[in-house]
């Protein structure tokens, strides 16, 4: 039986690292992606076909060729302020582009459906840490459009019999270990990836944004999950449909949480190379604290993160020194 999986943003940072997972356990990733925001070096392990997944045309193609027996959905605008200066961009992406995606694979009879969400779909936390049962209650766009996507799969679920399972990540980072592929976004507006170009010194100090929160130092709080970690969960998810599970959603993360300070620690203590570190205004919208009880993707899909904080850094660092050209 065939074991090709379709990777609908697949060379993406964790739609990539996911296909690398796929085929170290025995399938074999068919990447679909139009590229805006993917690299064409990170699809290794696979088919790459270009196309966009509005295009219900070329969905269609590439499922009748390769006759996958799931779908993963990775591809998605995830900038948020970029959500706020055009919603409908991100509506008619991350919405329609799903529901296309989604009524290509029921079509076509597929029974295992991992979309990639975000726990940026509950909000301003009420509760710490946020399990699965938290109010969703978005506060952009960006967040919003994942969440209606979850809606759907829901009621897919529920009224069409259609399984599929959405994984909230919390803050992915990290990098595979072996430097072949990594974070790599432009522009970038992730913390790791910013502190690790003040450590090259392609940036020019590290603004934190806010020090007077109700936290231990003043700074965010975030649980940062290893990208690797991540595909695992992913994989999980797939075999769980493969079994006949009917899916739900889950979140990702350690249960730990870092703070900015503490991060910052931790990438000079890892890198060696200090750099200048300032104080700016809170953003608006941003949570003191962002954690994961990931205790209900431990007892239902027996995932456990492997992977601490260092690691993360590490893995990073060397993807990074990779990326600007610097010898590892």
């Amino acid at each position: 039986m065939t074991k090709n999986i379709l990777v609908a943003g697949g060379a993406g940072y964790v739609g990539s690292h996911t296909c690398l997972t796929l085929a170290e356990q025995g399938f074999t990733p068919i990447v679909f992606d139009n590229f805006t925001n993917g690299h064409r070096e990170f699809v290794q392990w696979g088919a790459a076909v270009e196309g966009d997944i509005r295009d219900r045309a070329a969905l269609n193609a590439v499922i009748e060729k390769y006759k996958p027996v799931g779908v993963m959905h990775f591809a998605a605008l995830i900038e948020v302020g970029e959500s706020v200066k055009a919603p409908a961009d991100f509506y008619e992406n991350n919405v329609a582009g799903a529901l296309n995606l989604i009524r290509a694979t029921m079509s076509a009879g597929i029974r295992a459906f991992v979309f990639s969400s975000t726990c940026a779909t509950y909000g301003m936390p009420v509760k710490l840490p946020m399990d699965e049962t938290h109010q969703q209650v978005p506060l952009n766009p960006y967040g919003l459009s994942k969440l209606m996507v979850e809606q759907i799969l829901s009621d897919l679920r529920t009224y069409s019999d259609f399984p599929s399972i959405a994984l909230r990540y919390f803050n992915a980072a990290g990098a595979d270990p072996e430097g072949r592929i990594g974070e790599w976004h432009d522009p970038e507006t992730h913390a790791i990836p910013i502190a690790l170009d003040n450590a090259l010194g392609v940036r020019s100090g590290f603004s934190i944004n806010g020090n007077d929160y109700d936290t231990r130092d003043g700074t965010c709080v975030r649980d940062y999950i290893h990208v690797l970690d991540l595909a695992d969960a992913h994989v999980r998810a797939l075999k769980a449909q493969l079994d006949g599970s009917m899916g739900g959603f889950y979140n990702l993360g350690t249960g730990e949480g870092t703070t900015v300070k503490e991060l910052l620690d931790a990438v000079i203590r890892i890198t060696r190379r200090e750099f200048e570190i300032g104080s700016g205004p809170r953003r608006e919208g941003d949570s003191p604290t962002l954690v994961a009880d990931n205790a209900k993707a431990r007892d239902e899909l027996g995932w456990v993160p492997a992977r601490g904080l260092d690691e993360i850094i590490t893995d990073a660092w060397n993807w990074h020194l990779k990326l600007r050209g610097e010898a590892v």
